[in-house]
């Protein structure tokens, strides 16, 4: 008999603000840049465990230079 897996979630964290505020730039600075709301940049700001897309994701890493891989991290079950 097989053993039945569990579908859980991955949860992921963004580090959009600190690496934004790393490379020494603004919410504004990002929101421009990566063109997409001011609004989408402050909810991921405050609100890091927040849904995201994909397509924001890789506007945000063209915007910052990086790869979108860097800009979030998983969150270990507790």
């Amino acid at each position: 008999m097989r053993k039945k897996r569990e579908n859980k979630p991955v949860r992921v964290r963004l580090k959009v603000k600190e690496i934004t505020e790393k490379q020494g730039h603004t919410r504004t600075w990002l929101s421009y840049h990566a063109q997409i709301q001011y609004d989408t940049v402050t909810r991921i700001w405050r609100e890091p465990e927040t849904n995201v897309s994909i397509v924001t994701l890789e506007k945000i890493a063209r915007a910052l230079g990086v790869d979108v891989s860097e800009l979030y991290e998983t969150i270990p079950d507790e």
